[in-house]
């Protein structure tokens, strides 16, 4: 069995983050892994109430939000039923759908960086990922798939909105680039050129330990 690891895949909406965890997770599996695929925001009870916000049900200032998602994530590492921390003590490789870097992009558009970032520093504390996968794609690119393949259009899917996450995604790894291990992947190619990428820079983790 190989070393587990702690992957979170990162992008603005539309970017094929899904899709590339479902043939990691086979690919890793595999490998000799045993994989946990999980997202944000979870499907527990705080991340309930943000995926009714993002439906347009519930009705709620920026600033709330990115207070629901700092107790989500953290309720998504310390649950003591299926907690991030909980799958990686029991061996599982963990993959993430979105992590604390999603906040500090999606949030900072509407209010200071520092103020997302420091709200998340106990979950930074706590784990940080063995990689970030950023998998980058043009906003346009992006909205061509959520129109495409979506009935309906959910909170931050404009394509300006799209533009200034992207923009901040950019600012967070750089104000961030000492301390967090960031694998920027072209997103605007095939499906299959962009998994054999991450795959890639995933696999060299195997050889490393956990710091």
């Amino acid at each position: 069995m190989k070393r587990n690891l702690f992957i979170a895949l990162e992008g603005i909406d539309g970017s094929g983050k899904s899709t590339q965890i479902k043939i990691l997770n086979d690919k890793l599996t595999a490998d000799g892994h045993k994989v946990y695929a999980t997202f944000e925001p979870t499907d527990g009870i705080v991340g309930t109430v943000l995926r009714n916000i993002f439906k347009g049900d519930i009705s709620a200032d920026h600033r709330v939000i990115a207070g629901l998602f700092v107790a989500d994530r953290l309720d998504h590492l310390l649950n003591e039923s299926n907690g991030i921390m909980k799958k990686l003590a029991e061996g599982y490789t963990v993959i993430t759908d979105r992590y604390y870097f999603s906040s500090y992009a999606y949030h900072s558009v509407y209010m200071d960086m520092e103020w997302v970032i420091k709200a998340n520093a106990m979950s930074a504390q706590i784990l940080r990922p063995d990689l970030n996968v950023f998998i980058d794609v043009s906003p346009e690119i992006s909205m061509n798939r959520i129109n495409l393949n979506r009935k309906s259009v959910e909170l931050y899917e404009s394509l300006e909105n799209l533009k200034a996450v992207k923009d901040k995604y950019e600012e967070a790894f750089e104000r961030l680039k000492h301390v967090e291990k960031i694998a920027r992947i072209d997103g605007d190619r095939s499906v299959e050129e962009i998994a054999k990428d991450i795959w890639e820079r995933i696999a060299t983790l195997n050889s490393k330990q956990r710091k």
